[in-house]
């Protein structure tokens, strides 16, 4: 099977036509062999750039970028809480100090602050090709726990009712010739990257480009489960409106067409991120039971978290409620 690439989002702010023209031309060309880069958003994007000279300073880490196309907004940015990798493009405003910076006219420079966040990154990346790997082998895990191994040695645990922890610096290339086995019970290294299999399969499907909603669900009709247990920040308002509409009554993949105003990629993809955790079912035995005012699940066996093996069914899922949408780091828009 061929390598899955794991796909990094970039946040651009500032830029005008041309220069995003530039800019993507770089990412198109990428960093290096085993990643892929798209420029989008800043709200739920992997690392920033930013246009240093649309930015003004208002005060200790704190900026404003202006935008560089007609219509755009301006945003603020508290520097000190941003959580993720950060760069300028030069020039930059008089006495700021940028935690990175690049030469906006030169491919290599943007191409080394690239590499300089796929080192940040390597988490995130590590984290996708475990979750194509559970993807593609999906059908020989069930309920339990396992490892990942090569060899004699161990490159993640995953527990298909909890928590995963794979070998941070892992890439594409390091899946190949590797088995599974049921868990030793060993503890989990220092050096994993730790997350829930949720969270870990939402990350994937919301990233990947492969087809990944099962063939029935394009048929029969689909009804609500429970909330995904994720960070609201996580959950889109396309997903909200999804599983508001299924709260509201199931439907067939052409129904929620209608419904949703979604097209067919779309819906499949966003539907595939609700089936990975388990808040969507084509069974009305596992669909939640919907009262006046609150959707309550009967408790039952811990399964795993893949709907396709009978996801656990937890009390009390209730009804999503509404979410901001920004990023972690405080990002005001200014009109």
């Amino acid at each position: 099977m061929a390598l899955e690439l794991p796909l990094l989002r970039l946040g651009v702010a500032g830029f005008a036509d041309e220069q995003l023209q530039a800019l993507r031309a770089v990412l198109a060309e990428g960093a290096g062999t085993a990643t892929i880069w798209e420029s989008g958003p800043m709200d739920g994007a992997d690392a920033w750039w930013i246009n240093g000279a649309r930015t003004q300073v208002l005060g200790v880490d704190h900026v404003r970028v202006a935008p560089g196309t007609a219509g755009g907004r301006s945003i603020q940015i508290n520097i000190g809480d941003v959580d993720r990798p950060l760069a300028f493009a030069r020039p930059l405003p008089q006495a700021f100090e940028a935690p990175c910076s690049f030469d906006l006219a030169s491919p290599s420079s943007m191409k080394a602050v690239l590499r300089q966040f796929e080192g940040w990154l390597a988490p995130i990346m590590a984290q996708f090709c475990l979750a194509s790997h559970v993807v593609d082998h999906q059908s020989a895990l069930g309920a339990g726990q396992f490892e990942l191994c090569q060899g004699t040695q161990v490159l993640a645990m995953v527990d298909m009712q909890g928590e995963v922890a794979v070998r941070s610096t892992l890439g594409p290339g390091d899946f190949e010739d590797t088995w599974w086995r049921r868990s030793t019970s060993a503890p989990v290294p220092e050096h994993f990257a730790r997350t829930s299999l949720a969270q870990l399969m939402w990350q994937y499907t919301v990233r990947t480009q492969r087809e990944l909603l099962p063939k029935h669900y394009r048929s029969g009709l689909l009804y609500f489960r429970r909330a995904p247990h994720l960070p609201q920040r996580l959950i889109k308002d396309s997903h909200l409106l999804i599983m508001r509409e299924l709260v509201l009554a199931p439907a067939t993949f052409e129904e929620l067409q209608q419904r949703c105003g979604f097209p067919d990629a779309r819906l499949a993809r966003e539907l595939a991120s609700l089936y990975f955790v388990g808040s969507i079912t084509s069974n009305p035995k596992r669909a939640a039971r919907i009262a006046p005012r609150t959707a309550g699940l009967d408790s039952g066996p811990m399964q795993s978290h893949l709907d396709s093996f009978v996801p656990s069914e937890l009390p009390a899922a209730r009804r999503p409620a509404a979410t901001d949408l920004t990023a972690p780091a405080p990002l005001r828009f200014d009109h």
